[in-house]
């Protein structure tokens, strides 16, 4: 502990703000309920371009440690570098952000100062934590280290929790801790605060319907400009708001067919989700969507794939619709259900609301990590 009495908790992870991923924001927004209980948060992460050696965000420190490239020299410089500061941190308690490169350090780090290491499994499924291990090389080696070496693997989704223990780690040794969302920020508003959000944002009335997150080929937006096709010509009322960027980012506006708007990416998505009617994420892979938490929280009754922490989250029917994912014509089906049931859209919505302030408030999701801090600090390393 440091000489406030406060638990320090280095968080490795392989990118930090500004930069702006799902991970990201979920651990800026979690460090700030961190501190408010004696929780001491120090960011260990690569340095990119463009970006300082150390700075203070948020009132966290956040240290970044050189990254050259080549990938493999990359990944041997944010080891090394990362080993170094560590040790000049003086951490109670080691947390990897990701079972790959932070993974590696962490095991690295707690062989050395026998520290309590904490593992969060960011993705599961296709292109998840595990899937890319059992496709490099040494992956199988590297699996070994994490099952005898971490202390607690924090899993986000069921599936996660299924793929562990097939990897024959045992149950005691994962923790499900699903990522949270502020449910005072993100929170639905009236019909008049709605229609006075989609003027100032330039938006369309009628039923909006918006997807937020990166723009990449696992996010399955391919098949929802295609399905949304169909949707504008039974609907010529209807529109489309897609946010983000990302690399397939040309390709899908030349896709894109009418009512397609294309919002770019917004660092505040709050008032886009509060304008709309309905959100989709149309993944073919996916881990706990923070997007859709939001979006959520917000009250839309929401259409996803059931892959990743969808099928946790949503009870198909009740509080959002689950599709299988890679079908079109599903996707067309779910929502052309949402525009043409107002009233049944409306009770998903405020069902959804509810399951997320019962069970994925980011206070609850702090509180959990901070008792699991505390309980590794008192019994040692693993």
């Amino acid at each position: 502990m440091n000489k406030a009495g406060k638990l320090r908790v280095a968080m490795i992870i392989q990118t930090y703000l500004p930069r702006l991923g799902g991970a990201e924001k979920q651990l800026a927004a979690v460090c700030r309920r961190l501190r408010a209980r004696d929780i001491e948060p120090v960011i260990i992460t690569r340095r990119y371009p463009g970006l300082s050696a150390f700075e203070i965000i948020e009132q966290t420190p956040v240290y970044r440690v050189p990254a050259p490239q080549p990938k493999a020299l990359a990944a041997f410089c944010f080891i090394l570098f990362g080993l170094m500061r560590i040790r000049r941190i003086d951490a109670d308690i080691l947390h990897a952000h990701e079972l790959l490169s932070p993974g590696d350090l962490g095991i690295l780090a707690k062989k050395i100062w026998k520290k309590p290491l904490v593992v969060k499994v960011l993705r599961g499924g296709k292109l998840g934590d595990l899937d890319k291990l059992h496709n490099r090389q040494g992956g199988e080696l590297r699996i070994r280290r994490l099952r005898t070496n971490v202390d607690r693997f924090i899993v986000i989704s069921r599936e996660i929790e299924r793929e562990l223990e097939d990897e024959g780690i045992p149950k005691h040794q994962c923790q499900y801790i699903p990522n949270g969302v502020d449910v005072e920020l993100y929170a639905p508003v009236n019909e008049a605060e709605k229609t006075r959000l989609r003027r100032t944002l330039k938006l369309p009335q009628g039923f909006l319907c918006v997807y937020g997150g990166r723009l990449a080929p696992e996010k399955g937006l391919d098949l929802l400009l295609q399905a949304w096709k169909a949707i504008a010509e039974q609907d010529p009322g209807a529109h489309l708001l897609i946010l983000g960027s990302g690399e397939m980012e040309c390709k899908l506006r030349e896709l894109a067919g009418k009512q397609v708007i294309f919002g770019g990416f917004a660092a505040e998505t709050r008032q886009y989700y509060q304008a709309a009617d309905a959100f989709v994420l149309p993944s073919l892979t996916e881990g706990l969507s923070n997007a859709m938490l939001e979006a959520m929280s917000c009250g839309l009754a929401t259409a996803a794939t059931r892959v990743g922490a969808a099928a946790d989250l949503i009870d198909s029917g009740k509080n959002g619709l689950l599709i299988p994912p890679g079908n079109e014509e599903q996707i067309q089906k779910a929502i052309m259900f949402l525009i043409g049931h107002p009233a049944d859209r409306a009770r998903m919505g405020a069902a959804a609301r509810e399951r997320i302030c019962r069970e994925y408030a980011l206070d609850e999701t702090a509180e959990k990590l901070a008792g699991l801090y505390r309980e590794l600090a008192g019994k040692g390393a693993y």
